[in-house]
């Protein structure tokens, strides 16, 4: 596994595994001891996603020591403020039978963030975060956070991938020091990304699958993928990264596919911004 040095010197690996959707806690027990297994050491979470207990489970089954592992939740809005988002922290830390965190990040960018995020800051300067950072955070809510905290977001987790390639937010993340992480790196199969020729002739070039490609180009340009799948065979596929490179002129090729459109939701649409805030983790 390759890795990348965040911006307090914590060291995160290079691609990570997500479990959303992955409500069934012997299933997703299962899944992680496989992504495990497979290679990965970077698992994501979220207090939303209702899996945290199922995280803790696989992480003390594993053989793998937990300084080796590189454990990720996200604090939902329900939780904001300062003492409402300490507390749940605690309770995660509690659900996953952990001493410490290795990444906490504010799930989404509304409501008491603020206050949340000192929260974070209390718990970082107290060791139970190794690092702290924000997701879903567009260039101008980063920047605005950036300037008016001591202590600048390690990550920022947004959805990135061919259709939507967040360029004007890689530039930001970059300029304050924050690394970018991608969810949903294949659209969830939106757009008919699974069957994309163009995607399609650059793997057969390299002898990759599409889902390679994707991942190589996300790394390729600095950001850290999560990939998630219940299947073993893919998980090894999807790690399996490392030992080929896109040309530029292939980089180019994907990035002519950009919409600059989300394939799920806009954080920008006030309807939206409705729904998230509406919803219980």
């Amino acid at each position: 596994m390759d890795y990348i040095t965040l911006n307090n010197g914590v060291k995160m690996p290079q691609v990570g595994f997500g479990v959303f959707q992955i409500k069934d806690k012997e299933e997703c027990v299962r899944v992680i001891l496989d992504a495990i297994d497979a290679g990965y050491r970077l698992i994501d979470t979220a207090q939303s996603y209702g899996n945290e207990e199922a995280v803790g489970e696989a992480i003390k089954k594993t053989a793998v020591p937990r300084e080796e592992l590189f454990i990720t939740t996200k604090v939902w809005i329900s939780n904001y403020g300062f003492e409402n988002a300490k507390a749940s922290i605690e309770d995660s830390l509690n659900k996953m039978q952990l001493d410490y965190l290795d990444l906490v990040l504010l799930h989404q960018p509304f409501k008491d963030y603020y206050g949340a995020y000192r929260a974070l800051v209390d718990l970082y300067k107290e060791g139970k975060i190794k690092a702290i950072g924000v997701s879903n955070f567009y260039p101008d809510r980063l920047v605005d956070l950036c300037l008016d905290v001591d202590v600048i977001p390690a990550v920022n987790q947004v959805e990135v991938n061919p259709f939507h390639q967040q360029n004007l937010a890689l530039e930001y993340n970059q300029k304050y020091s924050v690394q970018l992480e991608a969810w949903a790196p294949f659209a969830e199969g939106k757009n008919g990304i699974f069957e994309n020729k163009i995607l399609s002739d650059i793997g057969k070039k390299y002898n990759k699958s599409i889902g390679q490609v994707i991942l190589r180009w996300l790394v390729q340009r600095g950001i850290v993928p999560l990939a998630k799948t219940v299947r073993k065979e893919r998980m090894e596929e999807n790690i399996n990264i490392f030992d080929f490179e896109l040309s530029q002129e292939d980089m180019n090729i994907i990035a002519q596919m950009n919409k600059d459109k989300s394939s799920f939701f806009s954080h920008y649409d006030p309807k939206t911004v409705e729904i998230i805030c509406g919803l219980k983790r």
